[in-house]
């Protein structure tokens, strides 16, 4: 066999060539499986329209069909025959499939939009009121809290997509604006996708974002779970809204530019046996999970698959087509994906060549995150897949035909925590030279999402980088004419790492919503302990908004680093070349996308007439400075002031006022 590209490519691989190539050859002869036996990945990844309820014109009349192979009897119950339980017996088909057809002639005036079923299961576990695996539409009794699954027969007339162009950015920069549909409004109480659309939308794309990654979009039984905690695979969340709600939200993003990526998780799946698929057909595995020690997630506290087996392929991967083609999201962002690929889910681990190519490794999984990805891409060859791994996996952003896994992108999930403990440290010794080589700590090939903080930041019991810089302060000195330098100083700061991430950290740019002007508050969802209170789930608009108010400087500086971002492409240009590391000064100078970018972080040394190299003689300007005054900074560079290059020693020198806590970005102009 022909080396893979992934290890001609890579001399650290080589040592480990047979296991890649085994990893490729597994996926090949599964792929060859697929083919054989159901004609296509597409048509393997079809299953939904199979299973579930369905209308048969042939027939004229409904079937409702569920994969559930050690099921010892089952029932379909609820409004259409008064909710008795054993009424309408399902027959067992083959392959562990069990299936009731209900004749229009009988059920049109009461099996229709809007009541709610559920089946009855006897298993090896007793007996379990479930909701059917794939169900389109599951909703929760206000009074009981108990979730049904819903049948959603809206009109005869589909939601109509005919004007809607699925937006292509995987070869433009992308910059994401990461969002929780929920919590997205600044009342104390759930929001909804058409609040969503109606008052964020616009917002997004004033700030110059160009793609929506939504969390929680999948039903989950307990809110704050935020999304992770997955019952329902093909439903929409119906505390936010109607399928058709979301499907105008994504309808609305691609009428203003924006591309939409759903946040999926497949790597686990809660627990519950009432709402969830767990022990669904009264086995420990029950269908689709793995059973005993290995089918549960300890940290978690949730249920693991079992991607060896055909059917949990079938399940994932009809979930994948069904919500590209269904609500036209334009791909994905998948969750978890270090437990997914390791046993150990990467639990107290050493990353090391060893365990990404040792027995830890679940190579089923491996298999079915590059069919994934060679799904997503055959529904949509412009599709973004991001890779939320955390152990650095090499070949993540490798095609698949390479020996990788397909993605796009990977999160560069090490920045965070770069930041953090930068934050822990900065007003200690700490290293510029550490900061240029951990923010582009990644290989040529391995396309990056950068982000200084992640959603989980934003939850009570840790902190954004606003409130690591400011803490107490934003409360009571965010007044524009409160000269507090703890602010001034946590402003700036916050500004040149979101400015040094973007120029440096990856390939395309995240933020989760508020993060870009300091949202001072904490997400807490309602639970015991906060006496069910959503005010702080939610974002406070009002404060960006209020000119009386710093934040709306924040506010503005991430716009204008946005806009020039796009406009010089920084986000795909080449490897950016380091002209100056003055640890003493804390002074860090690059060039990228034609761009000098100079950053000084120390909090006393401004230095008049401070000399540095650059690549091309000629006239520069200052194009974006986070100490100007429209930013909330102190204006101690004169924007209109033209730098020249002269030579010295040989070199195109510029000289320029290097100011403390500040970052200044030059253009070229002739």
């Amino acid at each position: 066999m022909k080396a893979l590209k992934i290890i001609t490519d890579d001399p650290w691989l080589e040592p480990v060539a047979d296991v890649i190539s085994r990893r490729y050859r597994h996926y090949e002869q599964l792929l060859e499986r697929i083919n054989n036996d159901f004609g296509s990945l597409m048509q393997f990844a079809g299953w939904h329209h199979y299973l579930g309820i369905h209308f048969d014109e042939k027939a004229d009349g409904w079937y409702y069909r569920e994969y559930a192979p050690q099921a010892k009897d089952m029932f379909l119950f609820g409004d259409f025959n008064r909710w008795h339980r054993t009424d309408c017996r399902m027959e067992r088909k083959e392959y562990g499939v069990w299936e009731v057809f209900l004749p229009a002639e009988k059920y049109k005036d009461c099996f229709v939009h809007g009541s709610k079923v559920k089946v009855l299961v006897h298993g090896d576990n007793g007996w379990y009121e479930r909701i059917p695996v794939f169900s389109t539409r599951v909703v929760q009794d206000d009074a009981t809290k108990d979730f049904c699954a819903q049948l959603w027969f809206p009109d005869a007339i589909p939601f109509a997509w005919e004007a809607d162009k699925p937006q292509t950015k995987k070869t433009k920069d992308l910059f994401i604006y990461e969002c929780h549909i929920g919590m997205a409004q600044e009342y104390g109480g759930v929001g909804t996708y058409s609040e969503f659309k109606e008052n964020i939308l616009p917002y997004i794309k004033k700030a110059g974002y160009n793609a929506l990654q939504i969390m929680a979009v999948a039903e989950h039984p307990y809110y704050g779970s935020f999304g992770y905690h997955v019952s329902n695979f093909f439903a929409p969340s119906s505390r936010f809204g109607t399928p058709e709600e979301l499907k105008a939200l994504v309808k609305a993003a691609h009428e203003m530019g924006i591309a939409v990526i759903m946040d999926i998780v497949h790597s686990h799946t809660v627990k519950n046996f009432n709402e969830g698929i767990n022990e669904f057909d009264g086995s420990p595995a029950g269908g689709y999970l793995h059973a005993g020690e290995r089918g549960y997630h300890q940290l978690w506290d949730s249920r693991l698959f079992d991607y060896g087996r055909i059917e949990t392929l079938r399940l994932l991967l009809s979930n994948v087509r069904y919500w590209m083609e269904e609500f036209h999201f334009d791909g994905f962002r998948f969750d978890g994906v270090t437990s997914l690929l390791y046993k150990h889910h990467g639990l107290g681990c050493e990353w090391s060549r060893e365990e990404y190519f040792g027995d830890n490794v679940d190579n089923d999984a491996v298999c079915y995150l590059q069919l994934a990805n060679i799904l997503i891409h055959e529904i949509n060859k412009n599709a973004v897949s991001i890779s939320e791994d955390v152990s650095g996996m090499p070949g993540m952003t490798y095609p698949v035909a390479s020996g990788g896994f397909g993605f796009d992108f990977r999160l560069g999930m090490g920045l965070p925590d770069y930041w953090i403990r930068f934050l822990e440290k900065y007003h200690h010794e700490w290293s510029v030279g550490e900061m240029w080589n951990t923010l582009l700590h990644r290989t040529r090939q391995t396309k990056t999402i950068a982000y200084c903080e992640s959603h989980d930041q934003a939850l009570v019991g840790d902190k954004t980088i606003a409130f690591r810089l400011m803490d107490a302060n934003m409360y009571w000195h965010m007044q524009v004419d409160d000269n507090n330098m703890i602010v001034a100083d946590g402003m700036a700061m916050h500004k040149m790492i979101r400015l040094i991430t973007i120029a440096l950290g990856g390939e395309a740019y995240l933020n989760f919503m508020g993060n870009e002007f300091g949202h001072p508050e904490w997400i807490d969802f309602p639970r015991k302990e906060n006496g069910w209170s959503y005010f702080y789930a939610r974002r406070q608009w009002s404060l960006m908004k209020n000119p009386q108010l710093k934040y709306r400087f924040l506010a503005d500086f991430d716009r204008a680093m946005i806009r020039i971002s796009k406009k010089f492409r920084l986000m795909s240009a080449d490897h950016p070349l380091q002209l100056n590391v003055d640890e003493a000064n804390k002074t860090l100078i690059f060039e990228r996308a034609g761009l000098i970018f100079v950053f000084n972080w120390h909090r006393a040394h401004s230095i008049p007439d401070y000399h540095f190299r650059v690549p091309d003689s000629g006239v520069y300007q200052l194009l974006l400075n986070t100490d100007d005054a429209r930013f909330g900074g102190f204006d101690r560079v004169d924007s209109t002031t033209e730098y020249h290059t002269r030579k010295m020693n040989g070199e195109n020198m510029l000289s320029v006022y290097n100011v403390s806590r500040s970052a200044l970005v030059f253009e070229k102009v002739r």
